[in-house]
């Protein structure tokens, strides 16, 4: 991989490999059973949205959300009109908090994030409806680490946010010499206030980025319900 690297190369490469072949009969198995969101055209939405040349951040969830017409294929993400869950108003919450803005009612549909250069990653991008962390070990954890390796290797100056011990996992697969971490405990209403509430992260990013001459990110361009 190199600097003209596109995601298509990238997807079509491993998708040749035995253990996404794997991946796919086992979701192909489940989904006899049960429900799997997101929809199949969603699953590599954070990969249409971002491509590889424009990212500037990555923001790492854990697996999709598990109630039917929640996932959308961007982490923490949720379609517009969608209520709120509890983490995304925790992380808006947030970002109000580090900019001092109150009075905006957002939406929950970061797809405005995405495409502005935010990778907005789940280590996991399937589950079963009900669920939670239900397809965690089949696969998914392989490819989203070598997603990880990609944007370090090819990349400069990202900054890579991680939120709570599931996304630290990924941290070693960072080059540290190149790229910035953020990392504070997971935006959920049982460990926000471990950390995450104060950590200002939305305001360091953008200081990270203007420090590159890179342009920060409009947190807040076309998130109004």
């Amino acid at each position: 991989m190199n600097s003209n690297t596109l995601w298509s190369d990238f997807l079509s490469e491993e998708k040749k490999k035995k253990y996404f072949v794997n991946l796919l009969k086992t979701i192909t198995n489940i989904k006899r059973n049960t429900v799997v969101f997101p929809i199949k055209e969603h699953i590599f939405n954070a990969f249409r949205l971002t491509p590889l040349s424009i990212v500037k951040v990555v923001i790492l969830g854990q697996d999709p959300y598990y109630r039917f017409g929640q996932a959308d294929g961007l982490s923490f993400s949720v379609p517009r009109g969608c209520i709120l869950p509890p983490s995304l108003k925790n992380i808006f919450y947030e970002l109000k908090n580090n900019f001092l803005i109150s009075h905006k009612n957002m939406s929950g549909c970061l797809k405005p994030w995405a495409k502005q250069g935010v990778l907005l990653l789940n280590s996991i991008l399937t589950v079963s409806e009900g669920s939670p962390g239900s397809h965690k070990g089949i696969g998914w954890e392989i490819f989203t680490d070598q997603v990880i390796r990609i944007v370090s290797d090819i990349c400069s100056g990202v900054i890579f946010i991680l939120w709570g011990s599931f996304s630290l996992r990924k941290y070693n697969l960072i080059d540290r010499k190149k790229h910035f971490i953020l990392r504070s405990s997971h935006p959920s209403p049982l460990s926000s206030h471990r950390g995450f509430f104060g950590c200002r992260h939305f305001l360091k990013t953008n200081i990270l980025l203007k420090n590159q001459k890179k342009q920060p990110i409009d947190w807040f361009n076309k998130m109004e319900h």
